[in-house]
This record gives C-alpha cells, structure tokens and sequence, in this order.
C-alpha cells in the first residue's frame, strides 16, 4: 500500500492543537481590511483579457471577453456524440461480401482509418501538451478542453470501425510509418507541435509569438482545414452511394466537429493577430504563404496514393481543383489573397454535410440533433 507523508499530521500519541475558527467577515478585525481590498482589486476585467501573454487571473472564466469562444464550447457540447451509436451492421456485412466493394473501394477506407487514427491523436496532444498552456483567455481554453475530448471521440470512433470490420489493427494503427503519403502529412506537422510541446518554449517575444502563430495556422487551417477533406469526399462519397453507411456517418460527424475546431482555430489566429499586429509582418505572411502550398502538394500526393485509379466517380485530379479551392478559402479566413486563381469546388455537396442540425441525415439511421436532459421538449 503506498504511504502518503501527512505534514498537517500529530506526533504520533499526541492530539492535533485544536486550529481556529475564521471569523465572519463582518466581525473580522479592522486590519484584514486591506486584505480584502486586495482581494478585490484582483478580480478580473474584461480589459484585462488576451488571447496570449495576458496576465489576469486564468482561474476566472467570467466576465466574458471572448463569447465567440464560449459560444462555440456550447455548440460543441450540443453536438455531443459518441462512436457506439452508429450501427455498423450494414458496413460488417457488406465488408465481408465478396465483391461487395471493389479492392479500389477498400483501398480508400483502410487508407482513410490509417491516416486519420493518428492525426487525431496528433491533434489531441498538440492541444493538451503545447496549446493549451499558452493560450491565457479562460473562455479560449474552455472551448480547447472540449476540443481535446472531440479528438479522443474521433479516435474511438476510427477504432470502432477498425474493430468492427475486423481489420488489422497492426496494419492500420501503425500506418504513419509504413505508408510514405500519410507519414510524409505527420512528419510535416510534427515541428510544429514539437514547438509547442517544447518545456523551454515560452510566448512573450516577438519571435516565439510569431512561433505560436504559426503553429495555431498550420493546425487550424492545412491540419484541420485541408489536410481531412481528402478523406472526408472519399467516405463520405461511399455513404452516397449506400456503401460504409455507418462509417460514413461518423465520418459526417467528424466533419463537423472539425468544421468547428477550424472555426475557432481561425478566430483565435485573427484575435492574435489584432491584438498583436506587429507579428502580422510581410515576411510572415509569405512564410504561411509556403506552408499552405506544401500543404496542397501534400494532400494531393495523398489523394493520388488513395485512389491510383478513378473510384466513386472521382479521381485524384478532381481532389487537385478541391485542395486548391479550400486552400483559398483558408487564406481569406485569416486575411491572406487566394493563392489559385479561379479554383473551384467540383464537390459541392460536401457543404451540405456539415450542416446536421434537425435534419435526418442522408443515411437515415439516427436523428442527428443532439440533445441533453435540459433542452428535450416532452411534448
């Protein structure tokens, strides 16, 4: 049994003096007055609060500077689910029909599960490790902590799938390593987290500002805002054609968790950005520039490795129109000019996707609202 060394603990033999009771604060003596002035004087003001280098009291959520913030936490809490809810019979047995998909087909899910069981894990702990500790607005890092658990669900959900189809879980889970396309994404983003992660890294100069800054846009608009979208058409189009339909509609509700994590990514790089302007320098906005071009090349080599050949009615070049006109759409979100004139969106039924509210998805097996004991209408 492990022992635990009480300091507050007696002698032994010899009972504990008794302490003393605090007085009300309205019969405490007049000289703790000025500690209870001090004590006031330490609330905080919404004045106060910044995304990053602030210094008010981090333990204090209230009031409210950033509501954007919270009121993405409530939306993601409202849009709560969890992987055991999807009926995987109808994937189980078309999984293991044969012919039931082509080997095209299976390609794309296994490539898929293998890249994105480790890119939420990735994300997770960029979050829980680096991020979090240096982002000082409570309201930001309220809506992070919910973040974090959205990835853990993710990665139960890749799981469930891995399990249920009876796959090699050797052979997925250990992907990054063994197929160049989905290592060559990892071993892009991995410096950024290392920054982050770093025990030595501290936010407060101009350099290790812009170093955070950087690493928040790679995560929120290539990781999060590029780097899923391969993946996301390819099972979701499967789901379309009434195949992997319980894949799919995880995968429909990961988009949209992701879809959020991506908004709050780019509000907290413009809320960084306007209370820091001097770190927005041209220099920098060239270096975020490259990175979403790599980014491009990246996911496109992705796409060609997943579909050598034309499946579900797409191919590999169609995904270089698609990368290229996401890509534009992220460099307006955080004030950049598209980097590819005229793309365009060959897939524009992936909008309607993200949108579940109180509509039956496509796949019909489950309403999509989520709702919590406080908000059910017994009517």
């Amino acid at each position: 049994m492990l022992q635990f060394e009480d300091s507050f603990a007696p002698p032994p033999g010899n009972l504990a003096p008794p302490r003393a009771m605090p007085l009300p604060t309205e019969l405490a003596p007049s000289h703790n007055m000025a500690g209870t002035v001090d004590a006031v004087a330490r609330r905080v003001r919404v004045e106060d609060k910044q995304v990053i280098n602030g210094t008010a009291d981090l333990n204090q959520l209230v009031p409210f500077k950033y509501k954007w913030a919270w009121e993405k936490y409530l939306a993601g809490c409202a849009n709560h689910w969890m992987p055991q809810e999807v009926n995987m019979s109808r994937d189980i047995a078309l999984w293991k029909t044969p012919g039931g998909l082509t080997d095209d087909e299976r390609l794309v899910v296994k490539r898929n599960l293998g890249f994105f069981v480790t890119a939420d894990s990735l994300a997770a702990n960029n979050i829980v490790l680096g991020t979090y500790r240096h982002i000082t607005a409570p309201e930001c890092r309220q809506y992070l902590l919910r973040q974090a658990f959205e990835e853990a669900i993710h990665t139960h959900a890749y799981q469930y799938i891995v399990e249920s189809l009876g796959l090699d879980e050797g052979e997925i889970f250990n992907a990054y390593h063994e197929v160049s396309s989905i290592r060559e994404k990892d071993q892009f983003l991995i410096p950024f987290i290392e920054t982050l992660t770093d025990p030595g890294f501290r936010t407060g100069t101009p350099e290790n500002d812009q170093k955070l800054l950087k690493s928040l846009i790679v995560f929120s608009c290539i990781m999060e805002g590029l780097f899923f979208y391969v993946g996301f058409v390819q099972i979701l189009a499967l789901g379309r054609q009434n195949k992997m339909t319980g894949a799919a509609e995880q995968y429909q509700y990961i988009l949209r968790d992701e879809s959020m994590h991506c908004s709050f990514g780019i509000d907290l790089v413009n809320t960084i950005k306007m209370e820091n302007p001097h770190l927005w320098t041209s220099a920098f906005r060239d270096e975020i520039r490259v990175l979403v071009q790599r980014g491009v090349e990246l996911e496109y080599r992705y796409a060609e490795d997943t579909m050598p050949r034309g499946v579900l009615g797409m191919n590999a070049p169609m995904f270089k129109e698609y990368l290229r006109f996401v890509a534009n759409r992220r460099c307006q979100q955080i004030g950049l000019d598209p980097l590819y004139a005229g793309a365009s969106n060959p897939f524009p039924w992936m909008a309607e996707m993200i949108d579940l509210k109180k509509e039956k998805n496509f796949f019909e097996t489950r309403v999509t609202e989520y709702q919590v004991g406080g908000t059910l209408s017994w009517e």
